[in-house]
């Protein structure tokens, strides 16, 4: 599981990591204290992957072919390590500590790799301007984007199920949603664009209408029916909450509602998160907790 919304895409450094949008590698409960003490280096090496590969694709001045260039020798990297190869020097500090926590845990190299594929897939539609045309290309770059990371995280907590993989998915994917809809007024001027054809047509809002950052009735209607969306999604996976074992079940609880708590935050806006970046402040962390508090687990 991700951790609540604050920027594009994170688990630990702790759940606070909220307070901002949600992102990548803001799903990684690493440093929090909830998490259990025997897993923190684990998913402090997991974090440190997936937090370098985010920068490869996003930070700096590099170019997209640069990037791409990167990301291809990191990606080649992976591949080396997960066979037994020694760490190259580029990035020792991430792969030495990863090559232990995979021949520890026997972590899935697969789900890394499809990390790594989405972050390929960002700098590419990025340098294109390109769109997703629905909700089913838009949820696959989720299933490689996000949900790696909570059945990552499953793994070391030794939960392998189907209901529980399809729910840690749900939770997943909502939390990369809400990201999305969170930074609209950040991603849309980078030329990112994750409202996807159908849904825009569907509301009959072009793309230059959003270009302008400015809300209408129709781009209201649009965030609205995307934010119903995550929320759906996020209510799916919350169930899981109560199969994870002590701390990280606790863990979870806050992170679904961090992510539940900046869709109230949008839903609040009435389509102004078109145009201005919703965040968690102190008051909603009371509130976050009393809810992870009263969540129940369903009966019948």
């Amino acid at each position: 599981m991700n951790a609540p919304p604050s920027s594009p895409q994170t688990p630990p450094p702790a759940v606070p990591a909220t307070a901002a949008p949600v992102t990548h590698y803001e799903n990684f409960p690493v440093a929090s204290l909830l998490c259990p003490p025997h897993l923190r280096a684990p998913i402090a090496a997991l974090y440190a992957f997936a937090r370098t590969a985010d920068d490869i694709a996003d930070e700096g001045d590099a170019t997209p072919a640069q990037r791409l260039h990167d990301l291809a020798a990191y990606r080649a990297e992976l591949a080396a390590v997960a066979a037994g190869a020694a760490p190259g020097t580029r990035w020792a500090t991430v792969f030495g500590p990863l090559q232990g926590v995979l021949r520890q845990h026997g972590l899935p190299v697969a789900l890394l790799d499809d990390l790594l594929s989405a972050f390929v897939q960002d700098v590419e539609k990025t340098r294109d301007g390109a769109t997703y045309a629905d909700r089913t290309a838009l949820l696959d770059y989720c299933r490689r984007s996000a949900n790696p990371v909570g059945r990552l995280l499953l793994h070391l907590y030794g939960v392998a199920d189907a209901q529980a993989l399809a729910q840690s998915d749900a939770i997943c994917s909502a939390l990369q949603l809400i990201n999305f809809w969170q930074d609209l007024s950040v991603d849309i001027p980078r030329g990112r664009h994750y409202l996807t054809d159908a849904d825009c047509a569907a509301h009959g809002v072009d793309r230059a209408t959003l270009a302008t950052l400015q809300p209408t009735p129709a781009t209201t209607r649009l965030l609205a029916d995307n934010a119903r969306w995550a929320r759906t999604l996020m209510e799916q996976g919350a169930p899981l909450v109560h199969r994870l074992p002590g701390r990280a079940g606790w863990e979870l609880r806050l992170v679904v509602q961090g992510g539940l708590r900046i869709l109230d935050k949008i839903d609040a806006l009435h389509g102004a998160n078109l145009c201005q970046r919703p965040t968690l402040a102190p008051p909603d962390w009371l509130r976050m907790g009393w809810r992870a508090l009263c969540m129940r687990r369903r009966t019948g």
